[in-house]
């Protein structure tokens, strides 16, 4: 190999290790999985990952460089999201790689869920069939405007705060299916047992909008709410 060739090469490699870079830290993960879920205020974003504002900047600076979110600009609010699908599908499949092989990741994720039974990748296809008959229950614990954006097909949304007043909705006959944003959020897992404890047959549905599109079934989405009804607060930031 010439110096030439293996400049090149090296170059090549460096430009892909900027993804690697942008992946790197555990709280860019958790707001790539936040953004997949739809556009978000780096207010919202700081919220939701428990960080401060600063430090949620920071983050958004690094995932920019590494071209896997985008910025938008409405009057004093910026708002991010993914720079494509393919960012969200890259997530998951990052996070299916270290549960495949990481043995502490496993057996985190069965001390999450407790004797919450899940329903794994296997049931996908027979639940789309079960709840386009109206023989389960799927319903979506997430914020009301990530449920606009995208969700699972027949799914109704039901975020948690809202269960316990919204009970009539909820068969006592049928199999009751709670999902959120993927295997690492604890909504659908507070859901399930909130359910549980009030008489229904409830279980988690481990993906969310991202390991749904990753394995190639369909989602439905409504049109999205303005992020103005949702993010009062303004920031300048990243």
């Amino acid at each position: 190999m010439t110096q030439t060739h293996r400049t090149l090469q090296d170059l090549l490699y460096e430009q892909v290790a900027r993804i690697g870079k942008a992946l790197s830290s555990p709280k860019r993960l958790e707001i790539l999985d936040l953004l997949a879920q739809g556009e978000k205020s780096v207010d919202r974003l700081a919220e939701e990952a428990g960080i401060d504002i600063k430090l949620a900047s920071a983050h958004l600076r690094v995932l920019k460089e590494g071209r896997l979110v985008m910025p938008r600009r409405q009057g004093r609010f910026i708002f991010y999201r993914l720079s494509g699908q393919d960012v969200a599908s890259l997530n998951v499949m990052v996070r299916s790689v270290a549960e495949q092989h990481l043995l502490e990741l496993r057996a985190t994720l069965e001390q999450m869920s407790g004797a919450m039974a899940t329903l794994d990748s296997r049931n996908r296809t027979d639940l789309l069939a079960q709840a386009r008959q109206g023989e389960v229950v799927v319903i979506d614990v997430r914020p009301p405007e990530e449920f606009e954006a995208a969700h699972l097909p027949f799914a109704r949304s039901l975020p948690l705060a809202e269960i316990e007043a919204r009970l009539a909705e909820l068969p006592l006959d049928r199999e009751i299916v709670a999902y959120c944003r993927g295997p690492f959020c604890v909504l659908s897992d507070e859901a399930v047992a909130l359910l549980r404890r009030l008489g229904y047959r409830a279980h988690k549905l481990s993906d969310g909008v991202s390991e749904w599109q990753a394995a190639g079934l369909p989602l439905e989405s409504r049109d999205a709410i303005s992020p103005t009804e949702h993010e009062p607060r303004s920031h300048r930031h990243a």
